[in-house]
């Protein structure tokens, strides 16, 4: 059965695990901050898997060991201000961008569609992070984590992509590597990619409800071009 087009006018696309890895950079911030606090460092690979729900969820379970933890508040508030201390030093520094990203991201420009970023990292490090890597022109739009009243898994930043850009969400494609961008794209009516090289908490990526894995963001547009061909020989 061909599956059903697709008329994609726009993709509103995850940063870190999707764009980029900035797990090294991110794990240089927390063990920074734990060292300032008296704290053991945490290995790479577990600040890997507390990566996905923006940088407080990150200090609160550096802080704790647990996903769902939630240190005492006074002293998770100066954790999370020496994180972005030392976090603010470390952005972009060994950050990579992942194979396919700049020929997918040139590609999708090439078929039409108009791109946005939507991450929870906050907009003063995403603004950074992307003009260091060279990817910040190929957005029209960047909503950071801090820019709106409430992040991802909500809804709402990509809703407000949506609108900034003048597309409705049916006409709109997500691109992410966690269940956290699944979950947003899925309650604003977006139908959502998945790669398989971020950060999703430690759970494979065949776990999450998406419509579709792609290897790299180069394989994006052939993926829509498979939901055009439908339309096109009607």
């Amino acid at each position: 059965m061909n599956p059903p087009p697709f008329p994609a006018l726009g993709a509103i696309i995850d940063l870190d695990g999707t764009l980029l890895d900035t797990v090294a950079d991110l794990a240089a911030g927390v063990n920074a901050m734990l060292v300032e606090l008296g704290r053991d460092e945490l290995p790479i690979e577990r600040v890997a898997a507390y990566v996905g729900k923006g940088s407080e969820v990150l200090v609160h379970r550096a802080l704790t060991g647990e996903f769902d933890g939630r240190a005492e508040p006074a002293l998770a508030e100066a954790a999370v201000q020496a994180f972005y201390r030392h976090y603010g030093r470390e952005n972009g520094r060994h950050a990579r961008v992942y194979p396919g990203v700049r020929e997918g991201l040139a590609a999708m420009r090439a078929r039409g569609l108009r791109l946005a970023c939507v991450t929870n990292k906050p907009q003063a490090f995403s603004d950074a992070l992307l003009q260091r890597t060279g990817l910040a022109d190929a957005f029209e739009i960047i909503v950071g984590g801090d820019a709106l009243s409430r992040r991802k898994p909500d809804p709402l930043p990509m809703l407000h992509a949506c609108e900034r850009l003048g597309i409705a969400p049916g006409h709109m494609l997500a691109i992410g590597d966690s269940v956290n961008d699944a979950a947003a794209a899925r309650s604003a009516g977006i139908p959502i990619l998945v790669v398989p090289y971020g950060y999703n908490e430690g759970r494979p990526v065949e776990s999450i409800d998406a419509d579709g894995i792609v290897a790299s963001l180069a394989e994006v547009p052939g993926w829509l071009a498979e939901r055009a061909a439908p339309a096109a020989s009607c």
